[in-house]
């Protein structure tokens, strides 16, 4: 997750989110660093973050803007859609009052603890 300023353009933080994941390590090897494919929705339809995706071997599922829909993507897409879902059942996540983007930042950090919590108690 990255917080942003209020009516910034989703498309612009593509790259910093791609950047922002940690090595992911587990399996025997060295540790992954960087995402098999990115999967978006017409928002962050663009061909020079297509490109820049796929100077660093990163696939890209981006639905084409102005197109008809049915991209596929619903099938995957949708465990981004909850999960946004979840954190509104949060108050203060859904109406922001803070000011300062530090606490707000804590309490969407803090969303996501609970929600991997009840996800990993289930």
């Amino acid at each position: 997750m990255i917080l942003t300023e209020a009516n910034r353009n989703d498309v612009t933080q593509l790259l910093p989110l791609v950047e922002a994941i940690p090595p992911i390590a587990g399996k025997p090897g060295a540790p992954k660093r960087k995402p098999d494919c990115v999967q978006a929705d017409r928002g962050y339809d663009s061909d020079p973050h297509r490109a820049r995706l796929a100077s660093r071997g990163i696939a890209t599922k981006i639905a084409r803007r102005y197109t008809e829909h049915g991209s596929g993507l619903g099938r995957t897409r949708w465990v981004v859609e909850r999960t946004i879902a979840w954190l509104h059942q949060f108050r203060r996540l859904r109406i922001r009052y803070e000011r300062q983007p530090e606490i707000h930042e804590a309490f969407l950090t803090l969303g996501c603890a609970l929600i991997c919590w009840r996800f990993l108690e289930a």
